[in-house]
């Protein structure tokens, strides 16, 4: 009789949040639980932090497929985190080593602080020597231990207060800044009103990120963080400032000051004093606000929940990819790359910031953070302080700037136009606003100027922070619609440079103007484009201003569907998003709401398509049964189809459901462009914005009209590529208008996003196209429906015949 084979065991992930709680930690438990059970693997969460590991019992379990949906637009950690002495004590180290074996878990996924995630790598060093100690006790036996001699952990970062160094952003940062900003916005108001100061104190006892990056977003007077103190006399400093605001004509003051706020001898700054100081010395109606826990609480952002999906697919891929021999990772993002770095040398950088403090080296303090941000550090200082003589430059070095907003509007446009105002005018450069784009520059007459082409000041832009839309005016005429006309008052008001916000259009309006320069001589300046469009589809960045403030309200769209969608039990939703031929949109929010499919123009939408995914959604809810809260959401672009549009989609749904299930068409239309603007999209406005006036200052100032036009970056698109915010030239035979531009379907050729269409489907449990029957779209025999309750396996009997009962919980 042939000896049965046995299956090889399975590969058992564990994931637990730790420390302080951050909105997207349940995100990250999401992803790692669908990723490892994706890969052929068993997950299981560790309930309570540390504790779980130390207590075990019912704080230990195995986590199927729908055990974690709506994970992802829940705040907080679903699976908890607590503080946990016994882990710190070798004994309790121990009992957590026998627990993890006892429960056959050789891999660890751990999202917290960098106390958290220092522990766990000591759990790792010492598990040799744990399990050797476990046997010559007793508690456990040498065959027990043997399938676990190493110890696998990877870390991801949990922190509203971004304290770690070697990535640019912690889970749950920038939704923990979106709470302070929409405060501190809120207080805009009675602020102005009374013209009264407010002191707001934000978290962070040892790290001012909040603190820089809210006063940054809100436009803040003035800021104290840990990392570098004001000087002596910091009073008068505020004073100062404060004072030079108001004799401009600001009626509101704003001071942000983070917990940790200390002085150069590393005494204590507090809020009161603060207050008084503005009080006395001022005589400013000054109030205090402490927001506290507040910063913690609320729903994940669009970046929270994109972040920590895709950390956690990568966590999952690290411990797979692990040897005994490679160092424990952490996941961290370098712009809009994921990687893996080094714990050991993330934490140690991490301390050694805490140490530059203590020994008062604070510029050392600030460069070990990393270099993003002292960069906003000092971009904020340059756009709070304009009236310093010394800062400015000779006369022959200055520039007349001209600002232009062309195409849609989008969220960042009136903060990109603010602090490119504000660097002019500190740098001694002139910014002049071209009002209404192109169709508003044509219309100048010299007998009957219009006045659309005007100096702007510094207090004409200081409120545009947080105002959404574009103060400017914009719209998506073109520079080709009067080309002559344009270059005449190119001449007539005497432009340097050319910095144009937008999106599509500003790319093409740049070309049309780059491409003009040998007829007409008043086109050779330099031409900078920064990407603004909710579509994210201009050539040469990953990254536009406005697509993370469209994101935010369409996943808040998205939320307040599912809410419907869930209550009823048994309805899905087809929401239409817009993007024009880039699925860029439809595929962000679809990774961040746990959308169970995404059409896209770049796949199309086909008969087949639609009946794989009508088949998919007919046994969910056949063995849902209503009973999980099933609702479901299918996101479509504007564009994927001229036939299969929302509400046909929908109404076939609705159609082939036999009365199984409802479906309903929603279209949010025009609202994903309203709004103000997002943390992310005001902070990030400032940092290009200010790299945009450097670049055009460090390589053009002062060069003669042949020069600027001989130099490939005379005309350029400033964008975030992988790791890097980079430069691209427009022109040349390797530039991005021949190398890299769809000038038909208006996009990159290569669009960088589109392998995470395929994570998308990989998180929603949809069926591959390989899965299904070419002929009738049925399920084929042996695929696995991944989101049935409680993550059975099931298997078709034949094609075109209804999923069978042969249910094998568990594996």
């Amino acid at each position: 009789m042939a000896t049965p084979v046995v299956p090889p065991k399975k590969k058992r992930i564990g994931v637990m949040t730790s420390g302080g709680d951050s909105q997207g930690m349940n995100g990250v438990v999401r992803s790692v639980v669908r990723t490892t059970i994706h890969m052929g693997c068993e997950a299981y969460a560790i309930y309570e932090g540390y504790d779980g590991l130390v207590q075990a019992g019912d704080l230990i379990k195995e986590m199927h497929w729908d055990d974690v949906r709506g994970y992802l637009s829940r705040g907080g950690t679903l699976i908890g985190t607590k503080r946990c002495m016994e882990f710190y004590e070798r004994p309790g180290r121990l009992t957590a080593a026998k627990n993890m074996v006892e429960k056959g878990i050789d891999a660890l996924i751990i999202c917290g602080g960098d106390g958290s995630l220092t522990g766990a790598d000591m759990f790792r060093a010492e598990w040799p020597g744990l399990l050797e100690e476990l046997v010559s006790k007793g508690q456990l036996t040498r065959a027990q231990v043997e399938p676990y001699q190493h110890l696998n952990i990877c870390g991801l970062v949990g922190s509203i207060d971004n304290d770690m160094s070697g990535t640019d952003a912690t889970i749950g940062c920038y939704s923990s800044l979106e709470r302070i900003c929409e405060m501190v916005d809120a207080v805009f108001d009675t602020a102005a009103s009374h013209k009264r100061g407010f002191v707001i104190e934000v978290m962070g006892r040892h790290c001012g990120w909040l603190a820089l990056m809210a006063s940054i977003a809100t436009g803040a007077d003035y800021v104290f963080i840990p990392e570098k103190p004001p000087s002596e006399g910091w009073e008068e400093e505020m004073c100062e400032i404060v004072t030079s605001h108001r004799k401009l004509g600001k009626r509101r003051t704003i001071i942000i000051i983070s917990e940790g706020a200390q002085d150069t001898d590393l005494n204590k700054i507090t809020a009161d004093q603060v207050v008084k100081v503005l009080s006395d010395q001022l005589k400013l109606d000054t109030r205090k606000t402490v927001l506290g826990h507040t910063q913690r609480g609320g729903l994940p952002s669009f970046y929270d929940r994109w972040l920590s999906t895709l950390q956690g697919v990568e966590a999952v891929n690290a411990i797979l990819d692990a040897t005994p021999d490679t160092p424990s990772p952490v996941i961290t993002i370098r712009e809009n790359k994921i990687e893996r770095s080094n714990l050991q040398e993330c934490v140690a950088l991490t301390k050694s910031v805490a140490e530059a403090i203590k020994q008062k080296d604070f510029n050392k303090a600030m460069q070990l953070r990393d270099v993003e941000f002292k960069e906003y550090f000092d971009s904020y200082k340059l756009t709070t302080s304009t009236d310093r003589v010394k800062m400015r430059l000779p006369e022959e070095k200055r520039l007349r700037i001209a600002i232009i907003h062309v195409g849609a509007p989008a969220g960042g446009m009136n903060p990109a136009t603010r602090a490119a105002v504000a660097y002019c005018l500190s740098r001694g450069h002139t910014p002049i606003a071209i009002h209404n784009g192109f169709p508003g520059l044509q219309r100048h007459h010299d007998d009957k100027p219009i006045g659309s082409v005007r100096t702007i000041e510094w207090i004409d832009v200081d409120p545009w922070v947080n105002e959404g839309g574009s103060e400017l005016g914009t719209n998506r005429g073109l520079p080709s619609e009067d080309l002559p006309q344009t270059a005449h008052c190119f001449k007539l008001y005497k432009f340097d440079a050319l910095f144009l916000i937008g999106g599509f259009e500003a790319f093409t309006a740049a070309s049309e103007i780059r491409k003009g320069r040998d007829k007409y001589p008043a086109f050779r300046i330099p031409l900078l484009v920064l990407p603004a469009t909710v579509s994210n589809n201009v050539p040469g960045t990953e990254y536009s201003l406005g697509s993370d403030t469209c994101l935010n309200t369409l996943i808040g769209f998205c939320d307040a569907i599912r809410q419907s969608a869930s209550a009823s039990r048994r309805r899905v939703f087809v929401i239409e998003t817009q993007g024009g031929k880039s699925g860029y949109l439809a595929t962000m929010a679809g990774l961040s709401i746990g959308a169970l499919a995404v059409y896209i123009p770049e796949e199309g939408i086909n008969i087949h398509m639609l009946s794989r995914d009508i088949e998919f959604l007919r046994e969910n809810f056949k063995y849902d049964k209503g009973a999980s809260r099933a609702g479901k959401i299918i996101l479509r672009n504007e564009t994927a189809s001229d036939v299969y549009t929302t509400q046909v989609v929908a109404d076939m749904i609705k159609e082939e459901a036999r009365g199984r299930f409802e479906s309903r068409a929603a279209v949010p239309g025009h609202y994903q462009q309203g709004g103000k603007p997002s943390p992310m999209d005001r902070i990030r406005a400032q940092r290009m914005a200010i790299k945009c006036m450097q670049f055009l200052e460090e390589t053009f100032a002062g060069k003669s009209k042949d020069e600027v036009a001989a130099n490939k970056l005379s005309a350029a698109v400033i964008g975030v590529q992988g790791s890097e915010v980079v430069f691209s030239a427009m022109g040349g035979e390797d530039g991005l208008e021949a190398m890299e531009t769809d000038w038909k379907l208006r996009r990159p050729l290569n669009e960088f996003w589109r392998p995470l269409k395929a994570t998308v489907d990989i998180l929603s449990g949809r069926p591959k196209d390989s899965d299904c029957c070419e002929e009738c779209g049925k399920l084929l025999s042996g695929t696995p429906l991944k989101s049935v309750p409680h993550g059975p396996r099931v298997r078709a009997a034949s094609i075109g015949q209804p999923l069978t009962a042969v249910v094998s919980y568990g594996q």
